[in-house]
């Protein structure tokens, strides 16, 4: 079974609980394992012979196919369940799904939830390292690393840097994590949205708040532009989609009037036209596609990590053929 991972501990369930350190060495970690997906033959056999699942009981694209690409240039055997079309549509739960897995002798399991807290209810009841590919309103901890790393692969740094995110702050998992990770690495946080899309009492964690772009604009380094999760409300957060657009989308007349150059990022997918224009995200100082790629490389490191990797061989990992537990 799994060995336990003394660098990040057993599962990975948010940034909230990690110490810079942590959050620095997966940042590092992730580093080398850039290089991998530039090869003609881009996989490394790092976790061979171990076995993960990837537990979406939520539609995914992004992080589902990132994590899929990771775990295979790592030369793990992957199984991808969804909620449609397995048992849980015919009503297993969790705790059942899980045991029946580890029952199958697995090494890992990445999961997505509508509920908040079910990575961790499921990482408490498991031997298996438990990975949070998102849960509810919670959080969203490898999209926060991998913003993390794009920001820092601009900038160099991220400790003094001005960072506000902008949009649906109340329902993202994603904003949490970026939070977290952001103030943990010295960063000044801002946020920058209606007020019925601010969660009751963000001030509370030491960020800003704008009630304009404007003012974001004129005082940030980099924007986290967010969508707006239409499916996760109900009816009254907003006017109109045009109304929001008008207030509060991030346009290239608005960006225009900035004092300088502000790194833009999305952790996608985005309602082009809506929280922000096409120029905006297609842009020179976009990093919108440089996130994606980042996500399988956090992605790498995460894994690589939780299975015992080593964080001072891990360039040797992707380069010499050395796997987790032993030489290939």
């Amino acid at each position: 079974m799994t060995a336990q991972a003394p660098f990040l501990g057993k599962d990975l369930l948010g940034l909230e609980p990690l110490s810079a350190d942590q959050i620095k060495l997966v940042l590092d970690t992730a580093e080398p394992f850039k290089e991998v997906s530039e090869r003609a033959i881009k996989k490394v056999p790092t976790l061979r012979g171990k076995t993960i699942v990837n537990l979406f009981y939520e539609a995914s694209t992004r992080t589902r196919i990132a994590f899929e690409f990771a775990e295979k240039r790592l030369s793990a055997d992957t199984v991808n369940i969804a909620a449609a079309g397995s048992s849980i549509e015919k009503g297993e739960n969790l705790v059942d799904t899980a045991r029946n897995l580890e029952a199958m002798r697995i090494d890992m399991v990445v999961i997505r939830h509508p509920s908040s807290g079910a990575a961790q209810f499921l990482a408490e009841r498991i031997p298996s390292n438990v990975i949070n590919a998102g849960d509810g309103w919670h959080e969203h901890p490898t999209q926060g690393l991998l913003d993390l790393l794009s920001i820092r692969d601009k900038f160099g740094f991220i400790e003094g840097l001005k960072v506000c995110i902008v949009g649906d702050i109340l329902h993202s998992r994603v904003a949490r994590s970026n939070i977290w990770g952001l103030l943990k690495l010295g960063a000044e946080v801002a946020v920058c949205g209606p007020r019925s899309l601010l969660p009751r009492g963000i001030e509370e964690l030491c960020v800003k708040v704008f009630a304009r772009p404007e003012e974001a604009i004129e005082w940030a380094d980099a924007l986290n532009i967010l969508r707006l999760q239409i499916e996760r409300m109900k009816s009254g957060y907003i006017p109109s989609l045009g109304e929001y657009r008008r207030v509060f989308g991030i346009t290239e007349e608005r960006l225009e009037r900035a004092p300088k150059d502000l790194l833009i990022l999305h952790p996608g997918p985005m309602n082009r036209g809506v929280e922000i224009d096409s120029r905006v995200a297609d842009g020179p100082h976009s990093v919108i596609l440089k996130q994606v790629t980042n996500g399988i490389a956090v992605r790498m490191a995460v894994l690589y990590l939780l299975a015992g990797g080593q964080p001072d061989r891990a360039d040797a990992a992707k380069g010499d053929g050395e796997s987790v537990g032993g030489r290939a």
